[in-house]
């Protein structure tokens, strides 16, 4: 989702794909660690001669770097890589770049404990606020789900859609922002999940238990809406478990 968004954006703008191209590479380096916390980027310069950009791009993009929380920008001092815990835990390059250079599985887990602890909560509102339009919704994303178990991307784009659904059903603001911003995290989580499931078979069971889910919600049956999304995050969690696992470089012996 977020990354293709991305590359829509700067296929439109050859300015940009040189800035995306620093910001990228410096990205990267800070999250691998060749820049840790405390140390200064290399200079202004230097990156323009590394990535081949003008000075403009390199200006822009730590500007950009600096907005995610990752460096902190001083005039005659440079740019220094800021500590981990001020980075935004919510930004979707920053999770991409952990999960590409094998260190994403902390935040993914941490992902899931949120939605463990928001998720059921919101299918119990929605059991209880759930208008027309908030079951539609449900409904066409349950079905997209369906006709999807074939294709794992857009089962995942599908399965996003649902959960999407249930926090706008809840009717809470604070429940829909949270969805909003942690969308292409869930995307992300739900493609690694899935790169380890053997059959078909394991995706139509979690579309019935996504099913269970809706039918509480239209009976509006709160405590069996919070049950139903409490089981549908558990599995995922297991499955993000056995996925990471199986990811790791160990992983075979």
């Amino acid at each position: 989702m977020g990354e293709g968004a991305d590359t829509d954006r700067t296929a439109r703008s050859p300015g940009r794909g040189l800035q995306a191209k620093v910001i990228d590479g410096v990205g990267r380096a800070i999250v691998r660690g060749t820049y840790p916390p405390g140390q200064l980027v290399p200079k202004e310069a230097d990156l323009t001669e590394e990535y081949g950009v003008s000075r403009t791009s390199v200006r822009e993009a730590m500007r950009v770097l600096s907005a995610k929380g990752m460096v902190d920008i001083r005039q005659k001092i440079g740019t220094r890589v800021r500590p981990t815990e001020q980075w935004n835990a919510f930004d979707i390059d920053i999770l991409r770049w952990h999960r590409d250079e094998g260190l994403g599985e902390p935040i993914l887990r941490d992902l899931v404990e949120m939605r463990q602890i928001m998720e059921p909560q919101a299918a119990r509102l929605a059991a209880g606020r759930a208008d027309m339009g908030d079951l539609r919704r449900l409904d066409a994303a349950l079905r997209a789900m369906d006709n999807a178990v074939p294709d794992r991307e857009a089962y995942a784009h599908a399965d996003v859609d649902f959960h999407l659904a249930v926090y706008g059903a809840s009717h809470n603001v604070m429940l829909r922002q949270f969805g909003a911003v942690v969308a292409d995290f869930m995307y992300l989580s739900f493609s690694v999940q899935q790169e380890t499931v053997p059959d078909p078979g394991i995706l139509e069971t979690d579309v019935e238990q996504h099913g269970a889910v809706l039918r509480a919600i239209h009976r509006g049956q709160g405590e069996l809406a919070s049950e139903a999304m409490l089981d549908v995050v558990l599995d995922g969690k297991s499955a993000l478990i056995q996925a990471l696992a199986s990811a790791r470089p160990d992983a075979g012996s």
